[in-house]
């Protein structure tokens, strides 16, 4: 039987230190999703090849890339007037520098097993903390917005401009030299089910409080 999980944005003055705290809890956990995924050489989820291509044609790290992608995407937020939200705000700060940081941290992956566990854990991490993050309820983050504003006023359907856009920027990030591979094929498979899974257990509601 599926839950149904209520998401809609819920004001920061409601439980700010447990949403606060869960919404930092997820973001720190994305950045580390993604530097594993980066790190075990296996190819990288859509947004990500874009960012890991334009890291390697420019000076940027690929924090400060995933960065700067996102303040372009939160400007084609203004013409679809989406709102942007504290969650939105703290997804660009807080996953550019943990990614960095975890990628200091984490070598580069060069035998099959080590790469293997570092994309299935970066695959199933990125799963829970999108669950984590999403179930805090303090806004979408900036690709999230683009994707439910197009599709809003489109009139489209939000799996076929999730599927357009994503299908762009693997297409321009592979172009600029992204890693593409079995792991981008196995993200776009698994990480719709993984986050449905986790997500009825870590989305706020105020029954969930207590004290």
């Amino acid at each position: 039987m599926q839950t149904s999980v209520e998401l809609s944005p819920v004001p920061v003055t409601t439980a700010p230190a447990f949403r606060l705290t869960q919404l930092l809890l997820g973001l720190a956990c994305y950045g580390t999703s993604m530097a594993m995924m980066t790190r075990s050489g296996l190819g990288l989820n859509p947004w990500d090849v874009l960012h890991e291509g334009v890291a390697g044609r420019t000076s940027l790290t690929f924090g400060m890339v995933t960065a700067l992608t996102g303040v372009v995407v939160l400007v084609l937020w203004i013409p679809l007037r989406q709102r942007i939200g504290i969650g939105t705000v703290a997804n660009v700060a807080v996953i550019a520098v943990v990614v960095d940081l975890a990628r200091l941290v984490l070598p580069d992956a060069h035998h099959l097993a080590w790469q293997s566990a570092l994309l299935l854990g970066g695959i199933v991490l990125n799963g829970l903390a999108t669950a984590v993050y999403v179930g805090a309820r303090l806004g979408p983050g900036p690709r999230d917005g683009l994707m439910t504003g197009l599709a809003a006023s489109t009139g489209r359907s939000v799996r076929l401009v999730r599927t357009a856009i994503e299908v762009t920027v693997l297409a321009i990030g592979w172009l600029l030299g992204g890693t593409v591979g079995v792991g981008t094929v196995l993200y776009a498979l698994a990480i719709g089910p993984l986050t449905q899974l986790f997500l009825p257990h870590v989305a706020w509601a105020p029954k969930r409080r207590h004290g």
